[in-house]
């Protein structure tokens, strides 16, 4: 009954009572909450005037004069150089400088670090002296507790029997509770200058569990950066076998550091793993390289490794990004391996193409300049890395003004590319345009916007006979070409009230005259993934990039509406065009635009709160309605439970045009949360795609790519989890198979 009188008395809950009365005994490093608040810093008018002085208060003071003793009890308080004690009761001795508080004690030196105590002897400094039962709370987050320990002039902490933890060791209902981990050890030193934890003899402790004992070690506690070994990883793969990654970082100064990482398999040979970072008042670069040996397949359809041979592999990885002043920057990315399946053997990356750019851009209120080079590297199967281009350089510079006539606005552009390949079709290009739009509004609410398009266009080709599409082509040699193009777009919003919210329903209306123009004449290599959706449909030009104009006088329709409602928003959008002329489209078939009439696109996005996410995409066939486009991207649920779901098939029934191949494809997502810390997550995607959607897809209607199961601890200091990932499609030497993934992640524990 003492007990609980007591606990009721200093306000505890019921529960949190019922949690002490049932837990195991305290150890001696009491990593919770003391029941006393730090000492606040000092206001300017108590500040110390010099460094020689103590400032002093309390409730009573007793002086012995004899032994030049002061006692001070109630509320003590000492501020000398930063150095702040609080205290019940304080015994100072003059003579010998000695200081002993007792009584709900707390010290804080300049950093902001504070130490409790049941028992304190200092110095007059507050710098250096022993503490009793000690527990320091750090600025930076985390704490030390131990039985005794040392506060030493410069700052440093020496504790005997310790432990520290970066975690909560209070429930959100102010409980208190063990700690996810700590650190036990029998010698713990705390350097504040270096910001570091140093341990002898120490171990750690998961969930309240001892596991194995630790080397000598340290780790920081703040933000900053030190060498020093990082989190672990661990993995296994069917191809590769166990493996064990150890990261170590080595700081070469404060902006710049060395990421040291060996890869260890069971199953082939070690991987060296390099990164550099730099960190500058202008910008920033990043490069990581891979280098390991092991037997590669040339012939990616292979099954049989054997007799293949082994090779040096490896992959490198670079970003940069510099600010130069607020309009010019520079930006690059480095991505090259050597060879199409290294990086799926060795999980480092999916992608099927690795994109080297470089770029110098200045962004100007209504102007902008950049000079941009890439190349591409293909990993796809059966592309050839000679058909690949390289664009060096392309300079496009544009410029928005504005018509001092009569209110409308120029945007003035000139680009020039030039497109080499290895073993393929070189394009050079150059094209100056100017586009001129003049936006109105009538007196009966009508939105009426004018645009006048003008390009002239210059090509060069070479080799066009290896492009194997001969729309793609165009003609070798010298080309030119002149775009013009006038349009008028109305647009007549309703807005009113609808089911205690708003509603408004957008009829548009578009006119667009062009003349004939020389498309074909003209390489492709930007405008072919050409396909009618909602995001075009009132579009001046319905082709992608700038090979492609369509050239055709057309009127396209179509409606918005929108409603928002408290929590609820509904928006949709539905159109279709008609071409008024009769010549023949320059559209492939199956796009929805190579009849005079275009097929039905829409768009119908719905959202409710932050619980439902909907966006769903058609096309309608305009004859007999047949779905030709159906993607679905929904999101349902919170942060910590939620499922995504993703749907896509395109029926466009196109066989003989390459970037234009129908397929279907289901994605899934999701994450449980079944406890507070607790949850489970997978991931999937399916090709639905058979050979009557396909007749070049290897798919039969139900063929899974790959999936990944898993489940995860995380709270405020600790990720743990362990997943299942599964690869179905073999590529050469990335098989497929099972891999598995442990994940171990500790707040602070690291360099």
């Amino acid at each position: 009954m003492k007990g609980h009188h007591h606990v009721s008395r200093i306000g505890l809950p019921f529960g949190c009572a019922l949690a002490i009365v049932l837990a195991a005994p305290a150890l001696a490093q009491d990593l919770g909450d003391r029941p006393v608040p730090p000492p606040a810093p000092a206001e300017a008018d108590d500040a110390p005037s010099s460094d020689d002085q103590v400032r002093f208060s309390a409730a009573a003071l007793e002086y012995d004069y004899e032994a030049d003793i002061v006692t001070a009890t109630g509320d003590v308080r000492m501020v000398r150089q930063g150095e702040r004690l609080r205290a019940n009761k304080v015994v100072w001795n003059r003579k010998t400088g000695k200081v002993v508080a007792t009584g709900d004690i707390a010290v804080a030196n300049p950093q902001g670090d504070i130490a409790y105590g049941d028992q304190i002897e200092l110095t007059d400094s507050l710098k250096d002296g022993v503490v009793d039962n000690m527990l320091v709370v750090l600025e930076q987050g985390g704490r030390l507790a131990a039985v005794r320990g040392t506060r030493e002039e410069n700052g440093t902490v020496r504790l005997d029997r310790a432990a520290y933890s970066p975690c909560a060791v209070e429930t959100a209902a102010g409980c208190p509770k063990e700690p996810s981990w700590k650190i036990t050890a029998i010698r713990v030193t705390y350097r504040p200058d270096r910001q570091r934890v140093f341990y002898d003899g120490a171990r750690i402790n998961l969930f309240g569990l001892p596991t194995l004992p630790l080397p000598r070690f340290s780790h920081p506690v703040g933000g900053g950066s030190d060498s020093g070994l990082l989190s672990p990883n661990a993995q296994y793969s069917r191809v590769n076998g166990l493996e064990l990654a150890l990261p170590y970082y080595i700081r070469l100064a404060p902006n710049r550091g060395l990421t040291l990482t060996p890869h260890i398999y069971s199953g082939v040979l070690p991987m060296a793993d390099v990164a550099y970072e730099q960190l500058s008042e202008t910008g920033a670069f990043r490069l990581r390289g891979y280098l390991t040996e092991s037997r590669r397949s040339d012939d990616l359809n292979t099954t049989d490794l054997g007799d293949t041979q082994r090779a040096l592999r490896g992959y490198i990885d670079g970003t940069l990004r510099y600010q130069f002043t607020p309009e010019w920057s520079a930006s690059a990315s480095l991505r090259l391996t050597t060879d199409r399946t290294f990086l799926r053997r060795y999980g480092i990356s999916r992608d099927d193409r690795l994109r080297n750019t470089a770029s110098l851009q200045r962004i100007g209120t209504n102007s902008y300049f950049a000079l941009t080079g890439w190349a591409v590297q293909t990993l796809r199967v059966n592309d050839a890395q000679g058909m690949q281009p390289i664009a060096l350089p392309e300079i496009d510079w544009r410029n928005r003004f504005s018509d001092g006539l009569i209110g409308g606005r120029f945007d003035l552009q000139v680009n020039t590319l030039a497109l080499t390949r290895q073993s393929g079709q070189d394009t050079q290009r150059a094209f100056a345009s100017l586009r001129w739009d003049l936006r109105r509004l009538t007196t009966w609410g009508q939105e009426v916007t004018f645009t006048a398009f003008a390009r002239g266009d210059a090509y060069n080709a070479r080799d066009t006979l290896a492009t194997t599409v001969a729309s793609y082509r165009g003609d070798a040699g010298f080309q030119g070409r002149a775009i013009g193009a006038v349009a008028v777009d109305i647009r007549w919003p309703f807005i009113g009230r609808f089911a205690g919210g708003t509603q408004r329903l957008t009829p548009r209306f578009q006119v667009v005259a062009a003349p004939r123009i020389r498309n074909f004449s003209i390489p492709n290599e930007d405008s072919r993934a050409v396909d009618l959706d909602d995001a075009n449909l009132f579009a001046l030009n319905r082709f992608p990039g700038y090979d492609r104009f369509e050239d055709s006088t057309r009127a396209t329709y179509g409606a918005q509406w929108a409603v928002d409602l408290p929590g609820f928003s509904l928006d949709a959008v539905v159109g279709q065009s008609y071409r008024l002329t009769q010549r023949e489209s320059i559209l492939p078939d199956g796009t929805g635009l190579s009849d005079r009439w275009s097929d039905y696109v829409g768009r119908t996005e719905l959202r409710f709160r932050d619980l439902v996410s909907v966006i769903h995409r058609y096309r309608l066939d305009k004859d007999g309605f047949a779905v030709r486009r159906n993607e679905v991207d929904a999101t349902l649920g919170s942060r910590s439970t939620y499922a995504l779901i993703g749907y896509l098939k395109l029926n466009r029934d196109i066989t003989t045009v390459e970037d234009l191949r129908d397929r279907e494809e289901a994605r899934v997502a999701g994450r449980l949360q079944f406890a507070r810390f607790w949850s489970v997550f997978g991931s999937a995607i399916v090709d639905l795609t058979n050979r009557d959607e396909d007749p070049l897809s290897l798919a039969d209607g139900f063929d899974p790519i790959r999936h990944r199961l898993g489940v995860e601890y995380e709270d405020d200091c600790l990720r743990l989890g362990v997943s299942w990932r599964r690869d179905y499609r073999q590529i050469g030497d990335a098989r497929k198979g099972n891999n598995f993934l442990l994940t171990l992640a500790f707040t602070n524990l690291g360099r």
